[in-house]
């Protein structure tokens, strides 16, 4: 499905680098957007916040976060089996830009239903983000035949896209939100939607060709010789089973992970000395520092994976140092609370949330591109943007319970949050090592190693 008249760029189809810019909008809009969130739902003064509680305001954060990764599951199934990833995606965009718009709806054009508003602007995204979010990351594998060694940089390329929109989001809408209130950072996630939606509608066709265009589940029914869906084969089980049980791993990652845009964000507002000289840094921009690191890092540890050459870790045991990183993240956190002996009027210092996102970036990078990657690798082809769709529902499971462990702070208390995810974080990523071995065995070569005995790989099973 590749489309090669296209030509290339830095060694890559053309198309990655419009999937690039798709992605990097539609991600601003995102961030934009959650950069500001919980800040605009706890704001009590004339700015135009709703005046929520800061449970409340983390409980819906959670509940929002968490279903926009689980709609991808819904949005995938539509696209491979009717709509297909093009058409999906437009859909989707439309969606998510109406939403933006609806959110930055001045108060007194909305008046007293402005919760009303506000409620329908999220539901507007949620439903749009599940028809864009696994499509545009699937059509990213289909760029590249199986086997095709470029495939994992494409996706260091992808996500680095990624970040170049969240890392621009956090400074615009912050600094957007801080001199004309937050509907104007409500405003600039629209703008910056509507920029990816025009970029994919214009240069879709000259650099895409058919890719994404027919749905997956057609196109697989096409080159069985039957022309029929069949059963899947025995490694095809085996390599979804290896999808299922590192997802599991990925939802104690991201719940800790997620706590960037709640409890951490909420830390950074409250607690946290962020005078520079006579100058306020903005809690928003806080957000910004992981998408640099993410900007900064990922070609770092794309050419050591690289030059390791045949001893480059597999996909299990580089999630198991992302879990560890992730621990890391948080006793930096720890060291902050430490920083304040117990008493909340104690600001502590930013150099701690620095070091916060720096380790939390470094597992993000052995975690997340490679995870995207592994799914293009593994899944059938007709259940292609499903299970990338299956993927973030394991995000929606971790965002959840995210928000749950925030909202819970008063009670629990920072040092026994923090802590706890740097335990459950070094725990897990132990057993995934453990794991490791029987893992890379089910994955029947996607990775380069060779099975002894694949004679199953042609018996179909009931599916």
């Amino acid at each position: 499905m590749s489309n090669l008249k296209s030509g290339t760029l830095l060694g890559h189809p053309k198309g990655l680098f419009l999937l690039f810019g798709t992605e990097l909008w539609e991600r601003f809009s995102y961030y934009a957007m959650r950069a500001i969130l919980v800040l605009y739902l706890t704001d009590k003064t004339i700015n135009g916040g709703l005046g929520w509680t800061t449970q409340d305001a983390l409980n819906l954060y959670g509940i929002y976060t968490g279903l926009v990764y689980i709609t991808p599951l819904i949005g995938g199934w539509i696209a491979d089996n009717f709509l297909g990833q093009r058409r999906s995606i437009i859909i989707g965009g439309l969606l998510m830009a109406l939403g933006q718009f609806t959110l930055a709806l001045p108060n007194d054009m909305v008046g007293t239903h402005s919760v009303s508003a506000f409620y329908l602007g999220l539901a507007l995204l949620i439903v749009g983000n599940g028809l864009f979010k696994p499509n545009i990351s699937t059509m990213v594998g289909d760029l590249y035949q199986e086997g095709d060694h470029r495939r994992d940089g494409a996706f260091t390329i992808f996500y680095m896209g990624i970040n170049l929109g969240s890392l621009l989001a956090g400074i615009i809408a912050g600094s957007a939100s801080a001199a004309y209130g937050w509907k104007a950072g409500f405003l600039t996630a629209g703008i910056g939607m509507l920029i990816s939606l025009v970029t994919q509608m214009v240069f879709a066709e000259r650099l895409l060709g058919n890719i994404g265009k027919v749905p997956a589940a057609k196109r697989a029914a096409e080159m069985n010789e039957s022309g029929k869906k069949e059963p899947l084969t025995r490694k095809e089980r085996d390599r979804l089973k290896v999808i299922m049980i590192m997802g599991m791993f990925v939802v104690i990652f991201w719940a800790g992970f997620e706590q960037a845009g709640g409890l951490m964000n909420i830390f950074s507002q409250q607690y946290t000395d962020r005078m520079l000289g006579d100058f306020e840094v903005p809690a928003a921009w806080f957000q910004s520092l992981n998408p640099f690191f993410v900007i900064t890092m990922a070609p770092i540890i794309a050419s050591i994976w690289v030059k390791m050459g045949s001893k480059e870790p597999a996909s299990p045991v580089k999630f198991a140092l992302g879990l560890f990183f992730l621990a890391a993240g948080f006793l930096c956190m720890v060291g902050a609370v430490l920083e304040q002996g117990g008493d909340l009027t104690v600001k502590t210092s930013m150099m701690w949330l620095v070091g916060a996102y720096f380790f939390h970036t470094l597992g993000e990078l052995c975690l997340s591109p490679i995870g995207l990657s592994l799914v293009t690798k593994l899944a059938p082809l007709r259940l292609a943007s499903l299970m990338m769709g299956a993927w973030f529902g394991f995000n929606a499971v971790a965002n959840y319970v995210a928000g749950i462990i925030g909202a819970h702070v008063g009670e629990a208390g920072p040092m026994a949050i923090f802590s706890g995810i740097a335990i459950a974080a070094t725990l897990s990523g132990i057993l995934l090592l453990m794991c490791s071995n029987k893992l890379i065995s089910w994955m029947h070569g996607a990775e380069g190693y060779v099975e002894k005995d694949e004679l199953a790989d042609a018996k179909p099973v009931e599916a």
